[in-house]
């Protein structure tokens, strides 16, 4: 059986949802132990490993003996402020018996979304991987609530937005199926495991369907749409089951276990931000300017035609051609109210129409990225 070639992987995100890691009891110490000793492994052999793990607001709902979905925002935050000292004790204590230190990250899609909190994410991150330390990341889930737009929604969109934005080689998504099925293994005696996609088209995504357990709020679905966000950012994603003995020491020395999903080239660091973040507005474009801008060109105020919502200059916004098609994302030096002012007008009249010290440009190549093209 040929080898996966993973000689360019250095830096991995490891993410291990809710069913891995939790019992009837509470926490399933014997799979955590697991983890880490493969990690262990995997930092002994020179790669940097980033942890993203679930079962926070399970453990927290397990020790108040809450049986039913956690739905209520307030109960889930309750939740995991009791379950994740929990999580982390578990992890310390094993990470422990290797010599080791783990650091928890606790974070938002804020988080990542602002520029400067997500360049500071990012220092602190790079600076516990020189110290050999494993950051272990979990949603904030006691502030974090989709009513602010703050929230990831699953840890396997956080983990690969982590992978995308922190510039990870290879994301490996643990779960309780071995890799991606042409239909549910579980009910269909046919379906066939795929060992490699390439590309992640719609039948694909129509084999995957529904969440796995009780307090895990993901699925096949959001592991594959996790997948395409790594991808997108030139990262390549296994899906596995993390039932599997020395899962990830396989996975990184090639074995065909579970699912390889195949990295796309490579964005720059910022074009990777702008894609992965969620957008405050949008810029409505001529036909003229379109066109301008997939031939890789800045954006004149003459090409705007309308201005959606309310942002700030450097927020991210959608663009939007005239038919209401978002077709990509940048970043403009301008403000909404600015923007409505100029849209139409000729570069010159900037400064007469706002006054002075301003870009001659709405935003340039270099603060735009697409999302299809």
């Amino acid at each position: 059986m040929t080898k996966r070639d993973f000689s360019h992987v250095r830096r991995i995100v490891i993410k291990a949802g809710t069913n891995i890691l939790s019992s009837k009891d509470g926490i399933n110490m014997e799979r955590v132990r697991s983890i880490v000793d493969q990690i262990a492994k995997a930092k002994e052999k020179g790669y940097q490993v980033l942890l993203v793990s679930s079962g926070a607001v399970g453990l927290g709902a397990k020790a108040l003996h809450h049986t039913t979905p956690v739905a209520y925002i307030a109960m889930r935050q309750a939740c995991a402020a009791i379950g994740n000292p929990v999580l982390m004790n578990a992890y310390s204590h094993e990470f422990e018996r290797h010599n080791m230190l783990c650091g928890q990250v606790l974070i938002t899609r804020f988080d990542l979304n602002n520029r400067t909190s997500y360049n500071n994410l990012r220092q602190s991150v790079s600076m516990l991987l020189a110290l050999g330390v494993v950051p272990i990341f979990n949603e904030n889930d006691v502030v974090s609530t989709a009513m602010v737009r703050n929230q990831f929604g699953d840890n396997d969109t956080m983990s690969a937005l982590i992978a995308s934005k922190i510039d990870a080689d290879l994301l490996i998504l643990l779960t309780d199926i071995d890799g991606i099925y042409t239909g549910n293994p579980k009910k269909d005696s046919n379906a066939v495991l795929l060992p490699e996609i390439n590309e992640l088209t719609p039948e694909i995504f129509s084999y995957a369907k529904g969440a796995g357990s009780t307090f895990s709020t993901g699925g096949m679905k959001t592991k594959l749409l996790a997948a395409q966000i790594a991808q997108k950012g030139g990262c390549g994603t296994v899906i596995a089951s993390g039932y599997e003995d020395d899962i990830i020491e396989r996975i990184l020395s090639g074995d065909q276990a579970g699912t390889y999903i195949l990295p796309a080239e490579r964005l720059s660091q910022r074009q990777r931000w702008i894609l992965n973040t969620q957008y405050e507005g949008a810029i409505v474009v001529d036909d003229g300017a379109k066109e301008a801008l997939l031939s890789h060109k800045s954006l004149l105020p003459s090409g705007v035609k309308a201005v959606k919502g309310v942002f700030s200059a450097g927020e991210v916004v959608a663009v939007m051609d005239k038919d209401g098609n978002v077709f990509a994302k940048a970043v403009p030096y301008f403000d909404s109210t600015e923007l409505e002012i100029l849209q139409g007008h000729k570069s010159y009249e900037i400064e007469t129409l706002i006054g002075g010290g301003k870009k001659d440009v709405i935003f340039r190549p270099e603060d735009l990225a697409f999302i299809c093209q």
